[in-house]
């Protein structure tokens, strides 16, 4: 069925657009967790935003992924190497 203003149909819902930060929500925090791994506890933060980052990137494919996996790399190594110069 469709109306006189053209060819949509009736009686089905609207669905809005996803935004562009909706999408990214895992990578976003993965690399938020990252960033804090790299000063603070960085086995916990940093391998968060690397088990988040992975799950972004081979489950629901975000565009983000490959910098969150960077970030919690960067975040788990380089915090531990930090941790490593200011303890010794």
């Amino acid at each position: 069925m469709t109306t006189q203003y053209g060819n949509q149909p009736v009686g089905q819902p609207h669905v809005p657009a996803k935004s562009g930060a909706s999408e990214n929500v895992l990578s976003i925090i993965a690399i938020v967790l990252g960033a804090i791994g790299l000063l603070f506890l960085p086995i916990v933060f940093g391998l968060g935003g690397l088990i988040l980052a992975l799950v972004a990137k081979f489950a629901r494919h975000e565009r983000l992924s490959t910098i969150a996996l960077i970030v919690g790399a960067v975040g788990l190594i380089g915090g531990m190497v930090l941790g490593a110069l200011v303890a010794g």
